[in-house]
C-alpha cells in the first residue's frame, strides 16, 4: 500500500523516498533531508514532508529538517520557515536565526528582516556576532528605499543609519551617505558629526573623517581618538600626532594608540617619549600600553633602554602578567640580553606556547642552538604542544649553528608528528641550512618542492650562500629569479655585474650596470651604530660626520697595523662588490668605523649593513683577541659574540 508521500514526487523518484521511510531515527542524514528537500516544488510538497519526519525521525533530525529548510534561498521554504519558528517551544540555537535573517537581507523585503529581529528578541532567542550583520544590511538596503520615496530623514534616523554602515563594514554605503549628506546640504548636529567622523576613520576615509571633524564645535575624546587611530592606521603619524596634542584631556585608550602608532610605525625613541609624558601626565598603563612600549623597546634594541622597562614592569605590579612577560622575552632577545631573557623566562609563574617559542627563538637568535633544542626537547616533556613559530625558532637556531641532520628530523616532525603544515620562513630556514653548510644542490631541492612559489627572501638565502662558497653557476641562476620577483633589487644586481666581471664578460657588466643607472638604483649603503652611556653614536661609511672622526681613523690605522703584526690577513677574494668600494675597503667601512669607536670599553655594536663580510668577520675576531675585549654585534637577524677570535656563530 502507497504511502502518504506517493503524491509527493513522481514515481520514478519514489524509492527513495520508501527508502527514508524504513530507515530508523538514528540513520536519517542531513544529507538525506536536504536531497528530499531539493525535490520539493510547492507548498504542499514541503508540508508533507515536514509531516513524514514528524512522523518517523527524533527531535534532532527535525533540527536538522529546519536547518536544510532555512538555508534554502526559495521565498516559500523561508515564509514556512518563519511560521515554524511560532510553533517552537524553545528558540533554536542562533545559527539558525543567522541563516534565516541572512536569507531575509538578501530578499526584496528587507523589512521583513528587522522584523525578524524583533520576533527573535521578544521570544527570547540567543543571538551572536554573526546576527548582526545581516540586520544592518538590512537597515542600509531601507535608507536606499528612502531615497527613492523622496522622505528626507532627520538626523537621529541618519545617526542610526551611519552607525549600521560602518558596523557593515560595507565602503559602497559611506560613499552613498556622503554624496547624500552633500546633494541635500543636510544639517548635523554633534551626535551625527560623531557618527560620521568614527564610520570615515575607521574605514580610513581620512580626509573625509577630517572634513566633518573640523565641523564639530566641541570635539570629544571619543572622537579625537577615533581620529588619532584613523591617521595612525593610515601611516599618517604627524596628522596623528597634531590632534593628538590638541586634546585636552586624554585617556590610558588615547595614549595608548599614539603610543602603539609609533612603536608600530618604526620610530620606538618616540613611542617611548610618549609613553614618558604619560606617566608625567598621571596615567597608569595597563597590559596593552605597556606591551607597545616593550615593543618599542625590542625594535630600539638598546640594553639599558630594556633593562629599565623591565624594572619599570615590576614597580607597578606586571610581574606576573604573562603577556608582559613574553614580550619581555623576545625585547631582551632583540636588545642582546639573553641571560636578562632566560631569567624572565624561567621565573614566569605561568607560561604558554608563545612562551616557549619567544625563548626558544632567542637561543636561535644567539646562536645557542643546544641551548634551542634543550628547551624544545623540554617543551615536549611538559605537554607543550608546539605551533609553526615554535618550529621556526627551532629550525633558524639549526641553520645558524650547522645542524643539519638534527634540522632535517626536525621539519619532518613537523607533519609526522604534529601535523602542521610548513609555510614559507620554515622552508626558508631549511633552504638556508643547507646553503650555509655548502650543500648547495640539497637547498636547490628543497626550493623545487615547495608547494608555493618561493619569494623572494628564500631566492636571496641561495643566492647569499652561492656568493659564500663561490657557486657561480647556480648563483647566477639564483639571482634571476630575485630579480624576476623584485627588478630593481641591489644586491641581485651588483652579485649578476660582479659575476659577470669575474668572467670576463664586459658587455653583460656594462648592461647590467646600464639598467641600475638609468632605474637610479644604488647599493644599499651600511649604517653602524654603537650605544656607549645611554648615547647612540652612527656610522656610515668613509663617515666624516663625528666630532671624532680625526681621532677615530688616526687610531684605526694603528689597529690595522696592529692586526697585521698580529698575523690577521684577511681573504677579501669572495668579496663581490663595486670597484669604487674597494678603495675603502680596509678603512672606511661602517662597522670598521664604529668598532673602533668602543673597542676599548666594552660595549655593543649593533649595525644594519650591506657592506662585505670579509675584513670585517676577520677584524671582529682579531680585535677581541688582540684587546682582550668581549664584541657582541647584531646584523638583521641575529647577534654575534666575539670572544678570543671565536665567533657564536661558529663561521
Amino acid at each position: 500500500m502507497g504511502t502518504a508521500l506517493d503524491t509527493l514526487i513522481p514515481l520514478r523518484q519514489r524509492q527513495r523516498l520508501q527508502l527514508l521511510s524504513m530507515l530508523t531515527a538514528s540513520t536519517v542524514s542531513s544529507t538525506a533531508v536536504q536531497d528530499l528537500l531539493s525535490h520539493c516544488k510547492t507548498l504542499g510538497h514541503i508540508k508533507q514532508l515536514h509531516a513524514h519526519i514528524l512522523r518517523t525521525v527524533s527531535d534532532h533530525r527535525r533540527s536538522s529538517f529546519l536547518f536544510n529548510l532555512s538555508s534554502s534561498s526559495s521565498s516559500i521554504n523561508i515564509n514556512y520557515s518563519l511560521s515554524l519558528f511560532s510553533s517552537i517551544p524553545s528558540p533554536p540555537e542562533p545559527f539558525l536565526f543567522n541563516l534565516l535573517l541572512r536569507n531575509l537581507s538578501r530578499s526584496d523585503e528587507p523589512r521583513a528582516t528587522i522584523l525578524f529581529y524583533q520576533r527573535i528578541r521578544h521570544a527570547g532567542g540567543r543571538l551572536d556576532q554573526f546576527s548582526f550583520t545581516p540586520i544592518l544590511k538590512a537597515a542600509a538596503k531601507l535608507f536606499e528605499e528612502m531615497k527613492c520615496s523622496n522622505v528626507m530623514p532627520d538626523e537621529m534616523i541618519l545617526c542610526n543609519i551611519v552607525s549600521a554602515c560602518a558596523r557593515s563594514g560595507n565602503t559602497g554605503y559611506n560613499s552613498a551617505i556622503y554624496e547624500f549628506l552633500k546633494e541635500n546640504d543636510v544639517r548635523m548636529d554633534a551626535h551625527l558629526l560623531t557618527a560620521l567622523v568614527t564610520m570615515y576613520a575607521g574605514a580610513g576615509c581620512m580626509d573625509i573623517a577630517r572634513e566633518f571633524y573640523t565641523k564639530m564645535s566641541v570635539r570629544s575624546l571619543f572622537v579625537s581618538t577615533a581620529m588619532v587611530s584613523g591617521f595612525s592606521k593610515a601611516g599618517r603619524l604627524e596628522d596623528a600626532r597634531d590632534i593628538f596634542d590638541r586634546m585636552e584631556k586624554k585617556d590610558l585608550v588615547c595614549w595608548t594608540t599614539m603610543i602603539s602608532a609609533y612603536a608600530e610605525s618604526d620610530h620606538p625613541e618616540e613611542a617611548l617619549r610618549v609613553f614618558d609624558e604619560m606617566c608625567r601626565y598621571g596615567t597608569e598603563p595597563d597590559e596593552i600600553a605597556l606591551g607597545s612600549v616593550v615593543s618599542a623597546c625590542a625594535s630600539l634594541g638598546v640594553l639599558e633602554k630594556a633593562t629599565w622597562v623591565h624594572e619599570y614592569t615590576h614597580r607597578n605590579g606586571f610581574e606576573s602578567s604573562l603577556t608582559v612577560n613574553n614580550a619581555l622575552i623576545n625585547m631582551y632577545a632583540k636588545c642582546g640580553g639573553l641571560d636578562a631573557a632566560r631569567g624572565v623566562f624561567e621565573e614566569m609563574p605561568t607560561k604558554n606556547v608563545v612562551s616557549w617559542s619567544s625563548m626558544i627563538n632567542a637561543f636561535s637568535m644567539h646562536g645557542e642552538a643546544n641551548d634551542a633544542l634543550a628547551l624544545f626537547a623540554r617543551m615536549k616533556q611538559e605537554h607543550v604542544e608546539p605551533n609553526d613559530v615554535t618550529f621556526v625558532g627551532v629550525l633558524y637556531g639549526c641553520s645558524h649553528s650547522g645542524l643539519v641532520e638534527e634540522g632535517k628530523k626536525i621539519f619532518a616532525s613537523m607533519t609526522n608528528e604534529y601535523n602542521i603544515t610548513p609555510k614559507l620562513e620554515h622552508y626558508g630556514c631549511m633552504v638556508d641550512l643547507f646553503g650555509r653548510a655548502n650543500r648547495l644542490p640539497e637547498a636547490l631541492a628543497v626550493i623545487e618542492s615547495m608547494p608555493m612559489a618561493p619569494n623572494v627572501v628564500i631566492w636571496g638565502s641561495l643566492m647569499s650562500a652561492c656568493r659564500v662558497h663561490g657557486e657561480i653557476e647556480l648563483g647566477e641562476l639564483a639571482a634571476k629569479h630575485v630579480l624576476e620577483l623584485e627588478p630593481d633589487h641591489d644586491g641581485a644586481l651588483v652579485l649578476m655585474s660582479n659575476i659577470y666581471a669575474r668572467e670576463e664578460r664586459w658587455d653583460d657588466v656594462r648592461k647590467v650596470r646600464r639598467g641600475m643607472e638609468e632605474k637610479n638604483v644604488l647599493k644599499e649603503k651600511g649604517v653602524s651604530r654603537i650605544d656607549l652611556n645611554g648615547e647612540s653614536h652612527e656610522f656610515l661609511i668613509g663617515d666624516k660626520r663625528h666630532k671624532r672622526s680625526d681621532e677615530i681613523y688616526a687610531k684605526l690605522k694603528e689597529v690595522v697595523s696592529e692586526l697585521k703584526l698580529a698575523g690577521c690577513v684577511p681573504d677579501c677574494g669572495s668579496v663581490l662588490v663595486d670597484e669604487e668600494e674597494k678603495k675603502d675597503l680596509i678603512l672606511c667601512r661602517c662597522k670598521r668605523l664604529a668598532l673602533w669607536f668602543g673597542v676599548r670599553r666594552r660595549e655593543r655594536l649593533e649595525r644594519n649593513y650591506s657592506d662585505s663580510e670579509g675584513l670585517s668577520q676577520v677584524l671582529q675576531d682579531w680585535l677581541s683577541k688582540v684587546y682582550e675585549r668581549e664584541i657582541i654585534t647584531r646584523d638583521q637577524t641575529r647577534f654575534h659574540d666575539y670572544k678570543d677570535a671565536l665567533c657564536s656563530c661558529r663561521e
